[in-house]
C-alpha cells in the first residue's frame, strides 16, 4: 500500500486495522562512472514497494538525501547533515505515530544513514513512542552475495550494479563497467587502519572514481536473484514484526533500587 497513491480514507481504513510503516530511505550521491547518483534510493523504494505490495502494509514516499557528506568531492553529490537527518527522520516518524503507527522499518541502501537511522529509533523506543528499526538490504543476504561476486565492493560495486540493471536497467552505463573497475580500488577495510586507528573519513581518500570492486561482474540477472532474496528477507521481517505484541517491543521497566 503506498501511501501518495491513497486517499485518506483508505489510509484511515488500513491504520484502523495495522499498525506498521515502511519508510524506505537512501541517498543522492555519487556512484562512480557507471551508476546514477539516485542508485541507493532507487534501490531502497523499489525493495520497500516491492514487499509492502506483496504484504500490504504502509509504504511511505522515499527519503531521497542522506547523510553524504564523505563523498562531497564528487559533482552532484547531495547531503544534510547528521544531526538534520536525524532530526528530520524522528519528525516523520512522529507523524506517522501520530496516524495510529507504532512499529517503523526504515528500509535503508545507504551506509551512512545507518547509525543515525539506529539513533532515531532509539529515540523512538525509549519514550515508547514507536518501535523502529532499521533494514539494510545487503547485510540481509550477504552469503548470496559473497557466493555471486568475488569482489562485491562496499560501494558502486558489483552488488548494487547488478540491483540497478534489474530495477533500472537504462540507468546503467554499461559501456563504463571496465572504467569503473580499473579507475577504482579494491577496499580492504583493514589495510587502511593504522596502529588499530581509521584513519579515513572519504571516499576519494580510498578511491580515485569513488567505487570499488569488479563492476564487470554484474549482470541483470544477478540483480534479480539479489532482489528477490533481499525482498524475501524484508518481507519476513515485516510479517515478524506486525506479530510481535507491542508490549513486547517497548522498553523494559527501570529496575527498582
Amino acid at each position: 500500500m503506498y501511501l501518495p497513491n491513497r486517499t485518506w480514507p483508505e489510509v484511515g481504513e488500513y491504520v484502523a486495522d495495522e499498525s506498521l510503516a515502511v519508510v524506505p530511505l537512501g541517498s543522492t550521491e555519487q556512484h562512480g562512472p557507471h551508476l546514477p547518483e539516485g542508485t541507493d534510493h532507487l534501490i531502497a523504494e523499489a525493495l520497500a514497494r516491492e514487499a509492502t505490495d506483496r504484504t500490504g502494509y504502509l509504504c511511505t514516499p522515499p527519503v531521497r538525501i542522506g547523510v553524504s557528506s564523505h563523498h562531497r568531492q564528487f559533482p552532484g553529490t547531495m547531503w544534510v547533515d547528521a544531526p538534520v537527518f536525524r532530526d528530520y527522520v524522528e519528525s516523520l516518524s512522529r507523524n506517522l505515530t501520530a496516524h495510529g503507527i507504532d512499529r517503523i522499518v526504515y528500509v535503508n541502501a545507504h551506509g551512512g544513514n545507518v547509525a543515525h537511522l539506529r539513533e532515531v529509533g532509539r529515540r523512538l523506543h525509549d519514550d515508547g513512542t514507536a518501535y523502529a528499526i532499521e533494514w539494510m538490504w545487503d547485510e540481509s543476504i550477504p552469503g548470496l552475495i559473497e557466493e555471486v561476486f568475488e569482489t562485491p565492493g562496499p560501494h558502486g560495486g558489483p552488488k548494487e550494479t547488478a540491483m540497478i540493471m534489474h530495477i533500472a536497467n537504462e540507468l546503467v552505463r554499461k559501456e563504463r563497467l571496465e572504467e569503473a573497475r580499473d579507475g577504482g580500488a579494491i577496499f580492504d577495510y583493514d589495510a587502511e587502519r593504522v596502529h588499530g586507528a581509521t584513519t579515513f573519513y572519504d571516499c576519494i581518500e580510498n578511491s580515485p572514481n569513488g567505487v570499488f570492486g569488479d563492476q564487470t561482474d554484474a549482470t541483470p540477472e544477478i540483480g534479480e536473484e539479489l532482489f528477490e532474496a533481499a525482498t524475501d528477507q524484508l518481507v519476513s521481517l515485516l510479517e515478524w514484526l506486525d506479530a510481535r505484541p507491542v508490549d513486547d517491543l517497548m522498553p523494559e521497566p527501570q529496575l527498582e533500587p
